[in-house]
């Protein structure tokens, strides 16, 4: 069940080969989409263009459940991009895996908690800086001394949790799901009756599988903008 990861180390630093090379699959999945449903744009979308058009206004509206639009247009974006990107991350080690001399080359680059704790901290990191950029440094400052000044030290904890759970949602569904996929896979390679006992469990855990890629990619934007309002909204 468990493999080694391919390694190579670079100036003093260690790279995660398979990590580079299924955010690298899943940049260019997702590039290949965006322009799939832009070469023909027309009045009528149909095909890839409606698809298109259907996640344009879904995170539109996650964002505008959030906060004005004349705010939150700014990050519309960064929704779509992040929604596509952690939706396409999630359905890659859905289908197989791939181990070559014991190092797993192919999985869902979302079962690894570096990729998923960098994608939050990106997040948490933009949130602030566009609460100083839209704010001023003074008000955003305020934020974390209001009501009371003795808050400050919880503000602060809350940033570092709002940062941990958010990667670590992200890593233990994905994670969790190809765990118990190679179980099934484990049990379908037993023989004739471990693989009729195990192929109706499996087919339903990868249907589910894809249920739950869908809604982590919406729980991650929808607690992006969530985010982006409490630090950039005058209201919050």
């Amino acid at each position: 069940m468990h493999h080694e990861a391919p390694l190579y180390e670079f100036l003093g630093l260690t790279f995660n080969l398979a990590n580079v090379l299924m955010i690298t699959i899943t940049s260019v999945i997702v590039f290949i989409i965006a322009v799939a449903a832009t070469r023909n744009l027309s009045m009528k979308p149909t095909g890839m263009q409606n698809f298109l058009e259907w996640v344009v206004d879904f995170v539109k509206g996650i964002i505008k459940s959030n906060m004005d639009w004349k705010t939150g247009g700014r990050f519309h974006l960064l929704g779509m991009t992040l929604i596509m990107y952690i939706f396409v991350a999630n359905m890659l080690g859905l289908p197989f895996s791939i181990v070559i001399d014991g190092k797993l080359w192919w999985k869902s680059p979302t079962a690894d908690p570096v990729i998923t704790l960098t994608l939050a901290i990106m997040v948490v990191a933009l949130s602030h800086y566009y609460g100083i950029k839209l704010r001023g440094f003074q008000e955003y400052a305020k934020g974390f001394v209001s009501p009371m000044l003795i808050l400050f030290p919880l503000k602060i904890i809350e940033e570092f949790a709002n940062t941990l759970t958010l990667g670590l949602r992200l890593y233990g569904n994905i994670y969790a799901g190809e765990i118990l996929l190679a179980l099934l896979a484990g049990g379908l390679a037993t023989g004739v009756g471990g693989t009729i006992a195990a192929i109706i469990p499996t087919i339903a855990w990868q249907a589910f599988s894809i249920f739950v890629g869908a809604i982590q990619a919406f729980i991650f934007t929808m607690l992006t903008m969530v985010y982006m309002a409490h630090k950039v909204s005058h209201d919050h």
